[in-house]
Order: C-alpha cells, then structure tokens, then sequence
C-alpha cells in the first residue's frame, strides 16, 4: 500500500520574515529568536556621530583630490597649464569621476583660473598663483622643521618592539607626520648617528636610551600633569587616566560610569617604559627585568589574567600608543587602515578599528569618504584644531580656498584685470616670456618648433 505524503507549500504573498500563527500543523514548531548583532560594523554604524568632524572629514577629502590632481599636472613635461578638454582626460587619473572638468573649474574659481590660449584659441586653465604659494610655503616649513621630524621618527621607534620599523609605514604616515617626501635620503640616511639602516625597508634606532628622559614623556602626561596641579585631583585617578570627551547627545549606559571609572585606574605599560614596575594587584608588585619585547613583557601577567584585568591593562597599553601615534601627527587623525601597517611593529595585536570603537571619548571614527579616519577627539573643538601648527595653518588656508566656492569672485575679475594689460608675450613651455619691440616674427617661428609640446589636446 502507498502512502500518500503530503507537504504544505508556504504562499507566495507571505514573505520569509512574516511569523505564522500556532496551529494544529505547527503546533510542534520551534522558533529561535535572532540576537541583535553586536559587531564593529554596526557599531559603527550606531555610534553618536560628531557632525563637526564628518563635516571637516568631506572638506579634506575634496582637497585631497584636488591635491591629487595638482600632483598629476605638475608632473606634466608640456607646461603648469593645460586645455580644458585634457582636464578631463587626467581628472580620472586624480580620482575626480564624480563631476566634469567644466563643472570642476566653476565650482571652484578660487583655485582654478581659465584663459584663452593666445595661439591656439582654446580654454586653458591653471592653478592660481596664490593656491600654488601655499603648497610651496609647505614644503618650505616641512623641509625646514627637521629637528621635529627626526623627533616624531625617533619616538615612534621608541614606542616599537625591538627598535625598528618598515619605511612603507613611515610612507604612507609621511604627510599626517609632516615628513618630506625624500625623507628616507633627507633624515634617516643623513643622521646616521640616530637611525641605523637594517635593511633597505627597515630602520633601526641605534640608541634607545633617553639620557634626558625628555622622549619618554608623552603627550598624555602633560594632561595629567594639569589635571593634578590645576584641579587638585589626587595621583591615583590621574596617573593611568586618559581625557575623555564625549559628543553631544551621546547616550551613556547604566553602569558604563563605573566601567570607565575603574578602566582610567587601571595602571598599564606605558609606550616609552622599558624597565617596568608592573602593577598586578594594589598589594604587591613584580618588578621586570629590562626587555624590548612587549610580547614577553605583557606574558608576565598572563597569569590571573582575568583576575586581575590582564586583558584590560594589555589593551590599554593599545590605547595609549595609538594616542601618542596621533598626538604626533600634524593634524591628530590618521586613516585607520594605515594604522595596521605599524601593528607588528609596535606590538599591537588587538584589532584596532574594534579598539577604536570601544572608547568613543578618545577617538572618532569618521566614514565621510573612501577611507575612515580617526581623530583624537581631545585635540578638536568645533571643528578645529585646539594647538594649531604651521603646516595645519598652511592646509587650513587652502581648505579655505576650497570653500570660497563662487563668492568673493569679483576680486578675481580685478586680478585679471590687472594681467590683461598689452603686453607683448610669446608662448613657453614654462609659462609666458614677455618679448620687448615686434612680437609677430617670434610668435611665427616659435609656432612651428612647439607645435608638438604645446599640444593640448
């Protein structure tokens, strides 16, 4: 005898999420509940966003593209200008794919400038003159501030494991640390009596003792040092503490007081410390012997770990190097996936974008662009800078440039005006040359020699 098997077929208008009602067909069905994920992506996503720093992060990024394309025409053999119609063409290469060349120039008159080409006819455009004096006073004040760049790459190799560090990360951090772009030939190589070729990618400290004490102090302490003179705050809360500020409207949990409260007490190895005093209980102490490696220096307070906040102190000690990795930059934020290339170098083996999040009122993560940045939120107020510098002063002017958009644009006119006064000129792969007396001849024969460079389509 055949038995009839017969299976119930959901309905099509009833979707996946829809929850069906008991019945005598699924009495016996269980339902298991979803817990609500707690990841680093929704985190992110669900974290009290600082509108100041969003909004600074998309002015940055638009600079930086603008920066970009400065760099891929400067490199150009055929002049500092071109025709509009080559614009288009190199625009993609700076990563501009979002708005045309035509678009590109009206938006922002106050760094581009269009004029006719004297020979050929056609719409050129070229940087203004102002914009290209602060990219040049930049690389004046980068170049000239050599004590403090050998200063910022002396303590990050003193931060690291074993004294050394790969110049591809030193690399990619060369513009947030104010380092010039041949800084390998033009400081590494040149104080050869502080830093010592490993390998071709490798530098190594030489001497990682700090006979002044002065490069073991970090940028924290003086905080602290503040907080207990000036606030009558006693050393026990001050001398592991980090400053927190929180954004506007962020929602503080019950308990998370107490938490952070005992976390700022936790004592921890500071970045600069080497011969350690480490705290494993109020009651006693264990004293360690002088070592590079922060891998055997944390081992020694694996056991009890739990008990004893092992974990809690390791990634403290994360905390407190990615702060002073910050505080040394020029303006106190670095792409977070740069930030990876220094974790084997520094001993970091935490993940440090989920690092990041745990403590919202040291860092913030802006995701206003390609890449995410994280800013060091004490050093920020408004959207600024608190302890300007020269170079941020430099890029501020220029983001200013940037967002003038169309206003202010009569005083352009009057600068044009200025330059469209007769003058006899001729056409140069460098820009213009002023000839004296009957220009026709000149402009005649110098037509045909520079047909091919002047060339802009």
């Amino acid at each position: 005898m055949r038995t009839l098997q017969l299976r119930w077929k959901k309905p099509a208008n009833i979707s996946s999420n829809t929850s069906l009602s008991f019945g005598p067909f699924n009495s016996t069905t269980q339902i298991r509940w979803k817990k609500p994920a707690n990841t680093a992506q929704t985190r992110l996503e669900n974290r009290t966003r600082d509108p100041n720093l969003d909004k600074l992060t998309a002015h940055y990024r638009r600079l930086k593209l603008i920066l970009n394309l400065y760099d891929v025409v400067s490199a150009r053999k055929r002049g500092p200008f071109l025709s509009v119609q080559s614009l288009s063409k190199w625009a993609p290469h700076a990563g501009i794919n979002t708005i045309t060349a035509g678009d590109l120039l009206r938006k922002y008159p106050h760094i581009f400038e269009v004029f006719t080409h004297p020979i050929k006819r056609n719409l050129c455009c070229k940087f203004r003159e102002k914009f290209v004096i602060l990219l040049n006073q930049e690389d004046d004040v980068v170049s000239q501030n050599e004590d403090e760049n050998v200063m910022r790459i002396r303590k990050i190799l003193m931060m690291s494991v074993n004294g050394t560090i790969h110049l591809h990360a030193l690399r990619l951090l060369r513009t947030e640390l104010g380092l010039p772009e041949n800084f390998r030939d033009s400081i590494i190589i040149k104080y050869d009596e502080v830093f010592r070729m490993v390998d071709l990618e490798v530098v190594e400290l030489i001497d990682r003792n700090d006979k002044d004490g002065s490069f073991w102090v970090a940028k924290v302490e003086s905080w602290r040092k503040k907080e207990y003179t000036e606030k009558w705050l006693s050393e026990f809360e001050v001398k592991y503490a980090f400053p927190v500020h929180f954004p506007t409207g962020f929602k503080i949990e019950p308990g998370s007081r107490e938490k952070l409260k005992n976390w700022q007490r936790l004592p921890y190895v500071k970045p600069y410390e080497r011969e350690l005093t480490y705290h494993l209980n109020p009651q006693t102490t264990e004293t360690m012997e002088p070592s590079s490696r922060c891998d055997e220096l944390m081992s020694r307070s694996a056991v009890g770990k739990r008990t004893f906040g092992g974990v809690e102190r390791y990634e403290k000690r994360a905390v407190a190097i990615i702060h002073e990795v910050l505080s040394l930059t020029v303006e106190k934020s670095v792409p977070v996936e740069r930030l990876a290339h220094f974790k084997k170098d520094l001993g970091i083996v935490v993940n440090i974008r989920e690092l990041l999040l745990k403590h919202p009122g040291i860092f913030y993560i802006s995701t206003k662009g390609i890449a995410e940045i994280v800013f060091l939120r004490e050093a920020y107020s408004k959207g600024c800078l608190i302890e300007p510098n020269p170079i941020y002063d430099l890029r501020r002017n220029m983001l200013d440039l940037l967002l003038l958009g169309n206003r202010h644009t009569s005083e352009l006119k009057t600068e044009r005006k200025l330059k469209d006064e007769p003058k006899d000129m001729t056409d140069d792969e460098n820009g213009w040359e002023s000839r004296e007396g009957d220009f026709v001849i000149p402009i005649l024969g110098s037509f045909t020699d520079h047909e091919d460079n002047d060339n802009m389509n």
